[in-house]
């Protein structure tokens, strides 16, 4: 019970932050309008929206954080500790077959053969 508890919470400053940062970025929209019908010059955003926006970000990311789980550590030793320093470089997907080499030296060929008979 506590757990889906704190998950609603936390899903609940999810949507208010998302509900909030919509609110700021509809208030300073009517902010530009008012500006544009006074003819006056956009310099800043009123303070109350600049604050609006930041505080709605923070819960919305600190709401985000608290849903997505437990992260996972980032361990590339882990992953690289079973291969040789051979393997480190080897690239299979890197591999070319089919290149240009028949048609760039296609005379030196003729002249291989010519020479072995």
């Amino acid at each position: 019970m506590l757990l889906t508890m704190a998950w609603s919470v936390n899903n609940l400053f999810v949507i208010i932050g998302l509900v909030s940062l919509g609110h700021a970025a509809y208030s300073a929209t009517q902010h530009r309008t008012y500006l544009r019908l006074t003819e006056q010059e956009f310099t800043w955003l009123p303070a109350d929206i600049l604050a609006q926006c930041v505080l709605s970000l923070l819960l919305t990311c600190y709401g985000i954080v608290q849903v997505s789980g437990e992260f996972k550590d980032i361990r590339a030793a882990g992953e690289l500790e079973n291969k040789t320093w051979e393997t480190l470089s080897n690239r299979p997907s890197f591999y070319t077959f089919n290149h240009r080499g028949k048609a760039l030296y296609a005379d030196m060929e003729d002249h291989m053969q010519e020479d072995v008979s």
